[in-house]
């Protein structure tokens, strides 16, 4: 919890603005992620039409 979102569990537990901006944070880096694989799948779907 520390090094990936600067919080400790304890603060995180305790506090929750500080919970729901780490939360809110996951959210976007979940969708970022969500993203890039898509694109990736797509560019290989593409790749592999062209191969064909």
């Amino acid at each position: 919890m520390l090094s990936a979102h600067g919080v400790g569990y304890e603060e995180y537990r305790r506090h929750h603005s500080v919970r729901m901006r780490v939360e809110e944070r996951r959210k976007k880096d979940y969708i970022r992620c969500r993203r890039m694989v898509a694109d990736l799948e797509r560019l290989a779907h593409y790749n592999n039409r062209l191969k064909t």
